[in-house]
């Protein structure tokens, strides 16, 4: 693949600021995740800026682990208009260390009640000695329209929230 980043459009029938209060609210993101792979948000307090840490519960069958953990480092933070962070893990000293891959929500209004909303997962800045153990992207072309989906349901001004 040329591309190193996909991404996916979808217009919401919801306000951008509600769009954007649910991708900062680490507790959604399991009902957003399109593979089933994000199971619980560890941190569970809104993000806030650029910098914050949150982490999340994950399984995934072909992780050496099956269960594991990562900690996601907020990179973008520009309410209502984008949102995105860099998935990383927790070494046993403490440190974090980031795999270069970024997932990034850009919100445009599209009015009082809609916003188009463009979910992009980029991993041009994966260094190589990853790319030779781990396929880019890692999940299949339906992923990011079934999370943009999701998002919708739950940014929608029926759901409960």
């Amino acid at each position: 693949m040329a591309e190193e980043n996909v991404s996916a459009t979808l217009i919401i029938a919801a306000p951008a600021a509600r769009v954007f209060a649910v991708l900062a609210d680490p507790t959604t993101h399991s009902a957003i995740d399109g593979t089933g792979w994000v199971q619980e948000g560890v941190d569970r307090a809104p993000l806030t800026g650029v910098g914050q840490i949150f982490r999340m519960d994950m399984y995934h069958a072909g992780h050496p682990d099956g269960d594991y953990q990562v900690a996601n480092k907020v990179e973008v933070f520009d309410p209502p208009r984008a949102i995105g962070w860099l998935p990383g893990v927790e070494k046993r000293d403490g440190r974090l260390e980031f795999g270069g891959w970024i997932w990034r929500y850009d919100l445009s209004p599209r009015g009082p009640s809609e916003t188009e909303v463009t979910l992009t997962y980029d991993w041009s800045a994966v260094p190589q000695f990853i790319r030779e153990y781990l396929k880019f992207p890692p999940f299949g072309p339906g992923h990011l329209s079934d999370s943009l989906h999701h998002l919708a349901g739950l940014a929608s001004p029926t759901s409960q929230g």
